[in-house]
């Protein structure tokens, strides 16, 4: 499984390993774990300028994607042709850090929970699902969105811990309270 990632801005930096983390962890849950995904976090100042370039939206924006699926076919992906193959680049999510953050403040929950909300949306993007097509489709995307999120987290609770990451329990020293003559 290839995820290519780059961490654009410094206020991200805390949040990559993670990231990179959630990004493995999705692609298995969708059963895509052979398949390449390029993921950058930026700052809303580049994040703006990739949506004015490619949107023509002169406007920050929480997550864009941009799908290989799409543009090697030519025509809009279908969710359901997409299947796991080491060949298969998917395409590139770029997230802004910044917006992330401020989203996670008013949504009032933790930043890596929003960030990986929004890896999961731009991927589903990625795969052909679009919420701006309809209202059937919007709510088709939003349950796969949930669904995902929901076994990600289920699988990071029921994993155990291998031993190399497994924290081992030290007993503490004694501390004598007695002083050393000199």
């Amino acid at each position: 499984m290839a995820v290519e990632f780059r961490c654009a801005t410094a206020r991200g930096r805390r949040y990559a390993d993670r990231l990179r983390a959630d990004a493995r962890d999705l692609m298995a849950a969708a059963a895509l774990p052979d398949c390449e995904l390029s993921l950058s976090l930026v700052s809303d100042r580049a994040i703006r300028a990739l949506n004015r370039s490619y949107r023509g939206i002169d406007s920050a924006t929480d997550v864009l994607s941009f799908s290989q699926i799409e543009q090697a076919s030519g025509a809009p992906a279908n969710p359901n042709d997409v299947r796991n193959d080491p060949a298969l680049t998917l395409g590139d999510v770029v997230i802004s850090i910044d917006t992330a953050l401020a989203q996670a403040r008013e949504l009032r929950t933790q930043p890596a929970a929003r960030i990986r909300r929004l890896l999961i949306h731009g991927f589903l993007h990625l795969l052909g699902y679009d919420h701006e097509r309809s209202s059937a489709e919007a709510r088709k995307m939003f349950a796969r969105e949930r669904a995902l999120a929901d076994k990600i987290i289920k699988d990071k609770i029921s994993k155990p811990r291998s031993s190399s990451t497994r924290r081992k329990t030290v007993a503490p020293r004694k501390v004598s309270r007695r002083r050393k003559s000199v």
